[in-house]
Formats: structure tokens, sequence, C-alpha cells
């Protein structure tokens, strides 16, 4: 099945003649989007597979034990899909200490997690901006700050033409559409998203998210903002009362299935394939999520059992414990702050932890040390690769 998806534009770039790409406003049409038994199948599969993450998230104590690991790995993954080297215990011994190996890297994954708390804050407030192209503008702003691309329009729909791989336009793998009709096609997305629609949502969000990489808005920062965006779609629908799906993990380890897909629905409108292998990528990351969930609940449960018999165990070691999985870095200044004691009791509660195999000490130090739950890490970074 063929069909066009939108249409060429010669443009001109940087002294060089090229043929960039308008998409035409979704729905696909001319056919309409084929939902037959395999795409069917696999979309049944993907929701299922989301219904798990989303009740696997729910059967916790605290959905925080899960939120800080999950969002800051989204942002960790997508963040390295654009280049950067920072792994989540980067992320997170930065957060707890203030130092980093990869200081500029690391504020890129931390711009990415104020970046999606402040869009999903927005949305959860009804003074707040609701899920529009100015949303993403603000998010996009927040997203670019003191890192790079800081000088490239952060927040401002781009007015120049950009264009993806290749050092110059003549050898680009890909050149969106002009800057002129960049506005148009952002609003057409706009209102596209917020009509009635016989397609479920989590195709949609499938769709959305080729969208907006083939307008390519932004002078830097697409990609990150395109992913977040499906992050946001599936808590604006419904399907999802929480971002923890990671999906960039699914995209990053079929990163050439990914961009052959994308090109696929412009070259040859087939968005069909696209909608097979994003459907495929949910359940894939909803699997991982669900699996890492139990996981690190059942971790921690041991963990509770292990300190609670023990024979020396205080009320201040218990609640250390329940802070580590939003906290899994941590110093004795950052216990003191947590458990709201002074450094004595804290250090005492620590060192508990430590002898019982819960946390580690990673500095060898005798002043400034860091401790670790390593364990929980171990599960949370076991894919990171």
């Amino acid at each position: 099945m063929t069909r066009q998806t939108g249409q060429y534009r010669i443009v001109s770039t940087l002294g060089e003649t090229v043929r960039a790409f308008v998409p035409y406003p979704l729905p696909p049409a001319d056919p309409p989007l084929a939902m037959d038994g395999a795409t069917g199948e696999r979309h049944g599969a993907a929701q299922t597979a989301l219904d798990r993450l989303r009740v696997a998230g729910m059967m916790v104590p605290s959905t925080d034990w899960f939120l800080y690991g999950f969002v800051r790995k989204e942002a960790v993954v997508s963040s390295r899909i654009e280049g950067t080297q920072a792994t989540l215990r980067d992320v997170l011994t930065f957060e707890a200490t203030d130092h980093s190996e990869h200081p500029d890297d690391v504020q890129e994954v931390c711009n990415y997690v104020e970046a999606l708390a402040h869009a999903r804050e927005q949305m959860g407030n009804p003074a707040g901006l609701p899920l529009s192209i100015r949303l993403l503008c603000d998010t996009h702003r927040i997203l670019m700050q003191g890192v790079r691309g800081k000088d490239k329009m952060p927040g401002d729909v781009r007015r120049s033409q950009n264009w993806i791989g290749g050092g110059r336009p003549g050898r680009a793998r890909f050149v969106p559409p002009p800057a002129e009709e960049v506005p148009g096609g952002l609003s057409a997305l706009e209102r596209w998203l917020h009509d009635d629609s016989d397609l479920p949502p989590l195709v949609r969000a499938g769709l959305a998210h080729v969208q907006f990489e083939t307008i390519h808005p932004f002078l830097d920062g697409n990609g990150r903002i395109g992913r977040l965006l499906i992050a946001l779609l599936l808590e604006h629908w419904g399907l999802l009362e929480q971002p923890l799906l990671y999906l960039s993990l699914a995209f990053r380890r079929e990163q050439e299935t990914y961009y052959a897909r994308l090109s696929a629905v412009r070259r040859e409108g087939d968005w069909e394939g696209w909608i097979s292998f994003f459907l495929d990528c949910v359940r894939e990351a909803a699997d991982d999520g669900v699996r890492v969930a139990q996981a690190l609940h059942a971790l921690v449960g041991r963990h509770r059992n292990r300190l609670v018999t023990h024979d020396r165990t205080t009320v201040a070691a218990l609640r250390l414990l329940e802070h580590l999985p939003s906290h899994p870095v941590v110093t004795v200044s950052r216990a003191t702050e947590l458990l709201r004691l002074t450094s004595p009791p804290a250090r005492k509660a620590m060192e508990l932890l430590e002898r019982l195999g819960i946390l580690r000490e990673i500095t060898g130090r005798q002043r400034g040390r860091v401790y670790v739950y390593h364990d929980y890490l171990e599960i949370l970074t076991g894919d990171e690769a």
C-alpha cells in the first residue's frame, strides 16, 4: 500500500538547492490508516502491556519509588540518542553531590527532567497551559537552557531552514519543511490532537510523534521534545497517570529501524509500517517497565525485612530505607535533610544499612563519603547500555 503523505518544495539554503518535505495534516488519508488484523493485534498487545505497567505503578506504597528512577532513565536514554555520554548513575550522583565527571552532559539530562516536570505541572493545573505548541515551546526553552543549542533560539519555532544528517543541506538525509510552513503545520497538528478521532489514543500518539519529527520545528532538540511529546500524550489521553514508560530505550535498541520507518512514511506513505513498529516498541518498553518495577518492589521488601529483623535496627535506618528509592545516591548531609536529624544519628543509620549490604560506599574516603543503593541501581540500569 502506498499513499502520498506530503509534497516537496524546492528551497535554497546556504547556497544549495534542496527538496524540503512539507507533510500533509493528520490523519493519514488516501487511503486512511489500515487498522487490520495484524495491526489490531499489535495494538491490543501494546495496550495490555501498558495497562500492566499502569497497575504496577499503583501497587506500590509510593509511585515516587518508580517515578524518580524511571523519569531519569528516560531522560538519560533520550539524551544519549542525541550523543551525550552521561549515565543514570552520573545524574543521580550529581543530584546528591553537585559534582560530575560529565557536567555538560548531566546538565542536559537534568534539563530534560525539569522540562518534563514543567510540562506535566502545567497540564495538571487548571490555570496552566494545556497540551499545545505553546507548552512545547516553553518546555523546549527549559530543555535547552545552558547546554548545547542554547544559542539556537530555545523556546522559539525556527525561522530558517534546517536539515537532518550530513554536514550540509545537499548531503542531508532529510530536509524538513521551509520555515514559513512550520507555524501552519504545528497549528494543524495541535488541532488534530484535540479533535475527536476514531483512532485509538496509542496509535494517535505514534502518528503525532512522526508528524512532529517531520515538521522539525526547532533548530535543535527536536528529537528529545518529540519523544517527550509521547509521554505527555499518554498522560493527556489517560493511558498512564505517570510517565513510567521509558520508550526511548526501545527506540535506541532499534535505532536504524526507527529512522528507516520514519523515512518510509515520508517516501512511501507507509504509516502502517511505522505504527506496527511503534506499537511493538510500546509493548517492549511497557514489559521492561513492569519487570523492573516488580524487581524493585521485591528488592525493597527484602531489604525492609532484613532491616526489621536486625537486632540493632533503628527508626532512623527504617526511615532512610524508605527514602532510598527516590534518593538512591546519598551523602550524610543529604541523609540529615531527609531524616530531619543531626549528623550523628543519620550517619549511624547509613552505617547500619552499609553493614547489612543495602548501601555501598563508593569513594573510599573518610570525608565526603558517598553511598549508593547499589542493588536498586543495578536493576534500574541493567539495560542502559
